[in-house]
């Protein structure tokens, strides 16, 4: 019979129509690999170094309490995070103190906007709001 199979179980992943199995061509790269999502927390600095493509590394942030902040006169001032107010993306984030891209923190010099991806780049940039 040609086209659509009649019943669901018939069509199994991984299986071609006659039952047959799909084999891979080949095996992930250890470039192509995926790395697990590491979401920065409020608490004590640390940080990890992961080797990257072209022996580059990579420094990941996993804890910090420091921002660098930008104030309205363009100026960088080192500040200390109190509390992470709001993140848009995810609420829950937020309760967690959990800092990524768009969180609004409370600092010592007032409200502040995450701009950089801490995960990403192993330091907190920020820009005041108030």
């Amino acid at each position: 019979m040609l086209g659509k199979p009649r019943f669901a179980y018939t069509m199994r992943t991984g299986r071609k129509i006659t039952g047959g199995r799909y084999h891979q061509a080949r095996k992930r790269k250890l470039v192509e690999r995926v790395r697990p999502l590491v979401l920065v927390k409020l608490g004590k600095e640390k940080k990890t170094k992961i080797r990257m493509r072209g022996g580059h590394i990579k420094v990941r942030l996993l804890s910090a309490q420091t921002v660098n902040l930008i104030n309205k006169n363009k100026k960088s001032i080192k500040a200390t995070i109190k509390n992470v107010v709001q993140t848009p993306s995810n609420k829950f984030l937020a309760r967690q103190n959990i800092l990524i891209k768009g969180a609004i923190i409370e600092t010592d010099h007032g409200r502040a906007r995450i701009t950089n991806r801490p995960g990403q780049e192993g330091n907190i940039q920020a820009v005041l709001i108030d």
